[in-house]
């Protein structure tokens, strides 16, 4: 090849080299996202940084074994009750309730805080006849916009009265890992991992772990040497060695659950779009055990207000034990497998995420 033909051919490379270059420019500028498609979140309505426990999807390399959860003679909700405060409102004090049963007003030990709420708000006694002893973890942001305040259980009995409820603390950011919080029987968040308003009738899907709640007395272990709780948990209820009887030491408050990737919606028959829901979050975030239920059901954290549109659209209420939704909760239940390599270094159980992590906040 003399060199007349490799200059040539050089000149042919280069000028093929520089058109390609300018395609790629050009594609690049014409499909560079606009501000508008930039996906961000409302810190509120999803809060937490994308690392998270409660935002961090299951990973790769999750150790699933099984938890052995059998159907329950009960579904039950765990209401949730978050706020925005706005420094207008009155700043009224909170106190310890006076008793966990009805007569949660009467108490008088304080908080040794204020909040501000509207003088309209009220949040129920726990009642007697029927037996009604709701746990209300409670979260408020505060004017800053980063502080979380958490009180459980959440009550006000009358207009323009005290706030009851034990204060959860320290304080948490909005912004952080979000763990701590006032699920006293775990000690983790009354607002992460709560599904929201809109998340079961909306047609996106769930992005976060959920929470759920079982009855510690059958499914929870406790031993001296592990105390009925693991991380991200960092307390077991103060009853614990009386009355948890699980049999699987890898099963304790803040265990995170989850249905493993082998395992199809139509595998378990679902029908319904919410049980769909429900199972592509267990399968793709879990769920983290938070509390005990206390008796022979199954519970599952949200938000106050979350059941009346659900009712609104589908005709039934979360918690109907008589039809079809019923049954499918169960089966995701039964469904459910324990990430025991969960960690803090390995939140998911590590490796790949099956999804992709929690855009950033944008307020």
């Amino acid at each position: 090849m003399n060199i007349m033909t490799i200059l040539t051919n050089r000149r042919q490379q280069l000028l093929l080299l520089v058109v390609l270059i300018t395609i790629v420019a050009i594609l690049s500028l014409h499909y560079s996202p606009t501000s508008s498609q930039i996906v961000t979140r409302d810190k509120f309505l999803w809060p937490f940084s994308s690392r998270s426990p409660w935002n961090m999807p299951i990973g790769s390399n999750a150790r699933y074994i099984k938890a052995n959860i059998e159907k329950a003679q009960n579904i039950s909700i765990d209401k949730e009750y978050f706020y925005k405060t706005n420094s207008k409102h009155p700043l009224r004090p909170v106190y310890a309730p006076g008793t966990w049963g009805q007569g949660r007003c009467t108490g008088t030990k304080s908080m040794n805080i204020y909040l501000p709420i509207p003088d309209t708000l009220i949040i129920p006694d726990a009642t007697i006849y029927p037996y009604y002893t709701p746990n209300n973890a409670s979260a408020f942001l505060m004017a800053d916009g980063k502080t979380l305040v958490q009180l459980q259980p959440l009550t006000r009995c009358q207009q323009a009265g005290s706030i009851y409820g034990w204060h959860y603390y320290p304080d948490i950011n909005i912004y952080g890992d979000g763990i701590g919080g006032a699920h006293f029987g775990s000690g983790l968040s009354s607002i992460g991992g709560s599904i929201r308003k809109g998340e079961l009738t909306n047609n996106q899907p769930i992005r976060h772990a959920l929470k759920v709640l079982l009855w510690a007395k059958k499914y929870l272990y406790y031993t001296n040497s592990i105390p009925g709780y693991r991380w991200p948990a960092n307390r077991a209820d103060n009853y614990a060695a009386q009355v948890y009887g699980g049999k699987n030491p890898a099963l304790v408050q803040g265990t995170l659950l989850a249905i493993p990737p082998t395992v199809k919606t139509h595998t378990l028959n679902l029908q319904t779009s919410a049980a769909k829901k429900i199972f592509h979050a267990l399968q793709d975030y879990g769920a983290y055990v938070v509390d005990d239920s206390a008796w022979d059901s199954h519970d599952i954290a949200v938000e106050q207000g979350v059941n009346e549109e659900f009712r609104k659209i589908y005709g039934y209420d979360l918690n109907n034990k008589n039809g079809k939704f019923y049954g499918e909760l169960m089966r995701l239940f039964q469904a459910l497998y324990i990430v025991d390599n969960n960690n803090p270094n390995s939140i998911g159980g590590g490796g790949i995420p099956r999804v992709a992590l929690a855009p950033p906040i944008a307020n």
